[in-house]
């Protein structure tokens, strides 16, 4: 099952390439547009790494008088709104906005739209709107495929589906509908596995604080009952890994993730962390900035599937472990690039792991 979630992203990538190619196509109808793209917060460090610069490449290839306006709201949803009016006063016509509260951006949505400005939900989706175009990697997809993963490894391990052991659940934010997605994929992965959920917890605003916070006390609670940790991503799962540690427990019950960050990474190379998910941020933003075009060009852009009522593209990711890290991660390029670089990954204390794992700095 794993494989098939985790088996597409080269051909999507692939197809993402081939879509943006004719930049021509789609510029010459679109000329000094202003295009808005709205992030949700900086505590993953994705955004301005990856998901801006990517989005402000491909703009410029499809339009290269196009202007992006970017703000990141750094969590604050009353910013996010601010951001929101600010790049209306400025003049975009379109606007790609990853909500930080997906209830409250249905009303900037409608806001937007009355004054004839698309709207492209990015990565998270708005369900109480619909939007113009929805573009994200397959969020219930992720959920399932990390959980599945740490079934298939508990059970290789031999942990036994009886007894008192459970798993916890960190999910992410609440006011995040891709974290409900999220959510449900994890009890789709979880359903029928045999292992229960002895707690679970949504994150708010997915501030790692708070998941380290709240996994520690359920260290005091179940103690050595905990046979693993299913995280909805890094941030909640380096978290989860840190409350271990400061609880003296050795070895740590393998941990998920999602994102494929740096730190994630090295916990993972370091053994602290099972796995993750890498979803290279330059696919969903390539493909966003070809739909803000097309949109504004007069044109229709195609969708594999409707969600919440909004036509939709969802690209399959990748689950990665310290068995294909190196395949995934180190040798796989985007962009003319490695995904992560072994000179980023192996510094310090994870030049020994990294070597364990085949991969040289």
């Amino acid at each position: 099952m794993l494989n098939t979630l985790a088996s597409k992203l080269t051909s999507a990538a692939a197809l993402v390439a081939l879509t943006l190619g004719g930049s021509a196509a789609f510029g010459a109808a679109v000329t000094n547009a202003k295009i808005a793209f709205l992030m949700p917060d900086e505590a993953s460090t994705r955004y301005e790494l990856h998901d801006k610069p990517g989005f402000i490449a491909e703009v410029k290839k499809l339009c290269p008088t196009c202007q992006v306006l970017y703000q990141n709201a750094n969590g604050n949803a009353s910013r996010q709104q601010q951001q929101f009016d600010s790049v209306i006063s400025q003049g975009a016509k379109a606007i790609v906005i990853d909500p930080v509260d997906s209830s409250a951006a249905a009303s900037l949505v409608k806001q937007a739209q009355a004054r004839g400005i698309k709207v492209i939900s990015y990565d998270r989706p708005i369900p109480g709107a619909k939007a113009d175009y929805y573009v994200s990697f397959n969020n219930e997809g992720i959920g399932k495929a990390i959980a599945e993963s740490l079934v298939e490894h508990l059970k290789a391990m031999g942990v036994p589906t009886t007894g008192d052991g459970g798993l916890l659940v960190v999910n992410g934010s609440p006011t995040d509908a891709a974290a409900g997605l999220i959510k449900k994929g994890i009890h789709e992965g979880l359903a029928g596995s045999g292992y229960k959920i002895l707690a679970e917890y949504g994150t708010p605003d997915w501030v790692p604080a708070k998941a380290q916070q709240w996994v520690s006390g359920q260290i005091s609670r179940f103690g050595s009952k905990i046979i693993g940790v299913v995280a909805a991503n890094d941030g909640t799962g380096g978290a989860t890994i840190a409350a271990f540690k400061a609880a003296g427990v050795h070895p740590i019950p393998p941990v998920t993730g999602n994102d494929a960050t740096i730190a994630g990474l090295q916990l993972i190379i370091a053994g602290d962390q099972y796995n993750t998910i890498s979803k290279p941020s330059e696919i969903e933003a390539g493909a966003a900035a070809k739909v803000a075009v097309e949109l504004l060009s007069g044109q229709t852009p195609k969708a594999d599937t409707m969600l919440y009522d909004t036509p939709s593209q969802l690209f399959t990711p990748d689950v990665v472990t310290a068995k294909n890290l190196k395949a995934e991660i180190v040798d796989k390029m985007m962009g003319g690039k490695p995904i992560e670089s072994a000179s980023v990954l192996c510094v310090g204390s994870y030049i020994a792991g990294c070597k364990k794992l085949g991969i040289t700095p």
